[in-house]
């Protein structure tokens, strides 16, 4: 203001008028461009709508009112009350609830790569690549959002994924082919794999599920515990799956009788043994889950805007490189040395005694599940996320992550895959090792103990790090 004055005084003297006619005439540098304040004005009048928006006048200065309306009888011809709140400026309605205020022909922010928009509280970002608004006029963002997509970078990438995924899950399988199973190494990545199924499944799944179901877009659920009782479905569905396998192999050998008990005294054993069917069984559950998951991973993947993509990627990236393990060691131990039966010849002592009693229990190897056979089990998870890319990269521009549809479509089988890795990764994966008879580490020696301990712990530990950002 001292400086706006000295310029006044000399332009005076020069011009030779009296500088409170120069004031009168020459704005103040505030005065050019600011909107009028509400301690300038109490209410604003001359109501109508553009398009949806509402707009009212206050003298010369033209306002966008933030308030709903739907027709032309539903604006108030006028907002009185007007005041402010820092830089804000606020009116009251007919009703007496406050409404913003904001100068006719101010852009507001709007950044669709996921920042935060202040001025008009939307806040803008990606769940597992999905982008989801929130606040403000979040409901615009349920429409189709329009990019232009860096499609070969995509391209190559897919390839990429392919490589990570295949050495995940081949590599253990392979290397199990020169060293047991039972080494200390298998026992570090399985326990390590269980850690990152089940933090896949609460960190990753079940999160994601229940941020799909409260999308705007899909309005308030009737029932809140959607994504809840959906994890219980496919929890109940694993279940109910493992039960009816394992009915079947009991059924199999019981129908089979006494032959399979000549099979087993002739040592002619392979691997429709009950522990390996069993075991296929969980296995084939195990990689439904992650199939269902690793689909939506790829396709979510390349959707997403190139401001989040590479950094999705890597993300990604390692996190199926870690399922691909946990898958694959899993698989690695189909056929492990276990023991087997041998058939006591000797006379039985009781006459009603109509069964072949089995005795002698010895250790030999328990099937012969090929390493071909293995691989072709492999197989589908190194392809499954490539695959979602791929159709993700033929739906580019036209797949809307915030349609109801979709989005009930996704959350839906988030949950559902949540549900069968919990069961996976609780029940077949971390009980059965730990605490049920015959597991692996209930007589695991002190080292051995810590060290699956702490692969537990790492193994939950990363993956959950790396659900921060997918």
């Amino acid at each position: 203001m001292f400086r706006h004055n000295t310029v006044l005084l000399l332009a005076a003297a020069y011009w030779g008028v009296p500088a409170t006619t120069l004031a009168a005439v020459t704005p103040t540098p505030t005065e050019a461009h600011s909107a009028p304040v509400a301690s300038s004005f109490t209410a604003v009048s001359e109501c109508h709508l553009h398009g949806s928006a509402v707009y009212c006048v206050a003298g010369t200065a033209e306002f966008e009112v933030h308030a709903s309306a739907t027709a032309t009888q539903d604006v108030p011809p006028a907002f009185t009350g007007c005041h402010s709140h820092g830089a804000e400026t606020f009116c009251l309605d007919p009703n007496g609830n406050e409404v913003e205020l904001h100068p006719a022909g101010e852009e507001e922010h709007e950044d669709h790569e996921g920042h935060d928009h202040e001025s008009s509280g939307e806040n803008c970002h990606f769940h597992a690549g999905v982008e989801h608004c929130t606040g403000g006029h979040a409901h615009e963002a349920c429409e189709l959002i329009q990019r232009d997509y860096n499609v070969s970078l995509r391209v190559g990438l897919l390839f990429v994924m392919l490589v990570t995924s295949s050495i995940g899950v081949f590599v253990p399988i392979l290397v199990a082919s020169y060293v047991s199973p039972s080494h200390a190494v298998f026992t570090i990545l399985r326990q390590f794999g269980t850690g990152v199924i089940i933090s896949t499944a609460f960190v990753h799944l079940y999160t994601h599920a229940n941020l799909m179901f409260q999308n705007e877009c899909l309005g308030t659920l009737a029932y809140e515990s959607t994504a809840s009782a959906i994890l219980m479905a496919g929890l109940f569905l694993s279940f109910l799956i493992e039960y009816a396998g394992n009915r079947l192999v009991q059924w199999h050998l019981g129908k089979a009788g006494s032959a399979s008990v000549e099979s087993v005294s002739s040592g002619n054993v392979h691997d429709s043994t009950p522990a390996a069917r069993t075991d296929m069984v969980n296995i084939m559950v195990m990689e439904a889950g992650i199939i269902f998951h690793s689909l939506l991973i790829g396709l979510t993947l390349v959707v997403s805007g190139d401001s989040f993509f590479l950094t999705l990627f890597a993300v990604i990236v390692f996190h199926q490189m870690f399922e691909g393990l946990a898958l694959g060691t899993r698989i690695a131990a189909l056929g492990r040395a276990s023991p087997t039966a041998t058939i006591d010849n000797s006379s039985s002592t009781e006459s009603n005694d109509k069964t072949t009693t089995v005795h002698n229990v010895t250790s030999s190897t328990s099937s012969t599940v090929t390493i071909a056979k293995k691989l072709l089990l492999a197989f589908p998870f190194a392809l499954i996320t490539p695959l979602g890319m791929a159709i993700g990269i033929g739906v580019l521009h036209r797949f809307n992550g915030n349609d109801p549809a979709t989005v009930i479509a996704l959350g839906t089988l988030d949950a559902l895959s949540a549900g069968i890795l919990v069961w996976v990764g609780v029940v077949e994966m971390w009980a059965h090792d730990w605490m049920m008879a015959g597991g692996e580490m209930t007589r695991a020696g002190a080292a051995r103990t810590a060290l699956g301990l702490g692969a537990l712990v790492v193994g939950m530990g990363v993956m959950s790090l790396l659900g921060k950002w997918a």
